[in-house]
């Protein structure tokens, strides 16, 4: 016979992050929170957020603010509402710099559905761990931001792949990057890719000595890709073709553009 056991009794939580955390926190982090506010309270427990999830951060110098496609900005706009569609259960995080899976840049995984102690505790306590991610993933960009110039983004997509907990039947993965890799090995030029026969050189040269990511069960979200190649219709065509061989035909991944402008 099975014998059921209650769930560890944990401090209640109260329902916004607690005020040392508050005070540390960026005007920025704080206005994600917000949009975290639960309203009233609910006589059942909310279904379990069991997804495992991992965000993609590029530092490279194409996300400045300035003359790139705003990295920062773009995570702020997606993460929230990327957690909540994709119902995580954990989040993980990963660098994209000159080497991503060597980067020095190391954050612990956040659990977004810990336990609570009654139901109407539940919706606070995601609430703050999913707070505790926003700061996570801003982490994780800023160290990104200040290692070595460089733009590994299949070794960042690989390493995020390697976190997620296996076995599960599916994932969900944001890529903040606009995908332009440039790491010692390898620097995607658009005059490289302009040909089918060129496209298929170039993805051999890519993924030949360094393999392909394990995708199979994941769903890819990407967030900022090709935005400088939009303007460009012969530019941006055979980049997304070099991109879509490698993301769907080879790694066997589901990408989708929810968040890709």
């Amino acid at each position: 016979m099975t014998s059921h056991h209650p769930r560890p009794r944990v401090r209640p939580l109260r329902a916004r992050p607690p005020a040392r955390l508050l005070a540390a926190l960026p005007l920025a982090v704080l206005a994600l929170a917000a949009q975290l506010a639960v309203v009233g309270c609910s006589s059942e427990k909310p279904a379990a957020a069991g997804t495992p999830c991992a965000v993609v951060l590029d530092g490279s110098g194409s996300g400045s603010p300035k003359d790139g496609f705003d990295a920062k900005a773009k995570l702020d706009a997606t993460i929230v509402p990327f957690m909540k569609k994709q119902g995580c259960g954990t989040m993980a995080f990963a660098p994209i710099t000159r080497s991503s899976k060597a980067s020095r840049c190391r954050i612990n995984d956040v659990d977004l559905d810990p336990p609570a102690e009654s139901t109407d505790d539940v919706a606070a306590v995601r609430q703050e761990a999913m707070t505790r991610a926003v700061v996570a993933a801003r982490a994780m960009l800023k160290c990104a931001q200040e290692t070595e110039s460089g733009s590994d983004v299949l070794g960042g997509i690989a390493r995020a792949a390697e976190a997620i907990p296996s076995g599960g039947a599916r994932a969900a993965l944001l890529v903040v990057s606009d995908f332009e890799q440039a790491d010692p090995e390898f620097y995607l030029d658009s005059k490289t890719i302009a040909t089918p026969e060129a496209r298929t050189s170039a993805v051999e040269k890519l993924v030949g000595p360094r393999g392909v990511p394990e995708l199979s069960r994941m769903d890819v979200y990407p967030v900022g890709y090709g935005m400088s190649h939009e303007a460009k219709p012969s530019e941006y065509e055979p980049f997304d073709a070099f991109w879509t061989e490698i993301l769907e035909r080879r790694a066997k991944a589901r990408v989708h553009d929810d968040y890709r402008r």
